[in-house]
């Protein structure tokens, strides 16, 4: 009995994380030198409670990086850590910002939950810094004749490598910002912020300028796809007086098939459908039935051509009741006897 009662109070600390919890992300990748913002969700009951954010892989050995009781204000865009709790939304956010690659690795959410016998309620998620470069978008698209905009994003070491824009499979087509870092001509405008981004304008969009290009800092690279649209063409009616005696007649350009459209006509089609199968299947049993109905009128006559053959001394037609000896048909044989 003291073992049991010992047992059980060594679960006393794990109760809460049945019925109380903490979640987040379980992964985070950024380019180095940029910034995320984690979400960590917590149970409603522990809207009071501290929440923190810290760097570890174990709960015991977490290095403190920001706290909700700390009293000193914080700013989200410039701090390098901050925390902020919203109990109305029973989730708190951590932004961290200007990353560098040694500062992947696991961070823990926390709520204190402030008593000995309880542990914190935690969860765990990986950070990844990285360098290279990324996209906003890597498929792009515009009208012919308009403009259309690429964000080319670049790590921490690529702020002072030349940026390019090139055309895939074709190096003299790349367009450089060089030295003063943009780039301007009639078609295209490149403009690097020097800190994690380049944007490329294709201004004047023509069909031909559809295709593959590449982002390119240093040497990294990464792919971009420009899809171009045909221009909308909207055909203006030109009205001219009536000709004396003569009506005008106005006719409504066709509607375009919607989607709405679309699905009322196909549940016409497969009322017909279904309906077409129907009377095929009825046509196909009544078929049958037929069927049926001769093979069973020729067996009875192949039976009395089988007794005209067998007696061929009757002096009367077999099938005439009249004149034919009487016929017993066994039921259980199928066979047919004279006597």
């Amino acid at each position: 009995m003291t073992r049991l009662f010992k047992f059980t109070l060594s679960l006393l600390p794990w109760i809460p994380a049945f019925f109380c919890w903490v979640t987040t992300v379980d992964e985070v990748r950024v380019l180095e030198g940029g910034s995320i913002t984690v979400p960590c969700r917590y149970d409603p009951q522990y809207a009071n409670h501290v929440k923190y954010w810290c760097w570890g892989s174990m709960r015991e050995f977490c290095s403190s990086l920001a706290r909700t009781d700390e009293t000193h204000p914080t700013n989200p865009t410039e701090d390098k850590v901050s925390i902020f709790d919203d109990p109305a939304q029973a989730v708190f956010t951590v932004t961290m910002n200007n990353l560098k690659e040694g500062e992947s690795g696991w961070y823990m959410c926390g709520v204190e939950l402030g008593n000995g016998w309880k542990p914190d309620d935690v969860a765990f998620t990986k950070v990844k810094v990285i360098h290279g470069m990324s996209v906003m978008n890597s498929v792009v698209s515009g009208e012919e004749g308009g403009t259309v905009a690429v964000e080319c994003l670049y790590s921490e070491r690529y702020r002072g490598s030349e940026k390019k824009w090139c055309r895939s499979g074709g190096w003299s087509s790349c367009l450089s910002t060089g030295s003063e870092g943009s780039y301007e001509d009639a078609s295209v405008a490149i403009s690097d912020d020097r800190t994690r981004a380049f944007t490329v304008t294709l201004k004047k969009l023509q069909m031909r300028d559809a295709g593959w290009y590449l982002c390119s800092a240093g040497q990294q690279q990464v792919p971009v796809q420009v899809q171009v649209t045909p221009r909308s063409s909207t055909t203006e009616s030109v009205t001219s007086p009536p000709t004396p005696g003569h009506s005008a007649v106005y006719v409504p350009p066709p509607k375009p098939i919607t989607k709405e459209s679309w699905n009322s006509h196909r549940q016409m089609l497969e009322s017909v459908a279904v309906c077409s199968a129907l009377m095929f299947l009825v046509g196909l049993a009544i078929l049958a039935r037929k069927l049926w109905i001769l093979h069973k009128e020729y067996s009875v006559l192949r039976q009395v051509k089988e007794i005209e053959v067998r007696f061929p001394d009757n002096p009367g037609n077999v099938s005439d009741l009249q004149n034919a000896p009487i016929v017993f048909h066994n039921k259980e044989t199928k066979n047919t006897h004279l006597y």
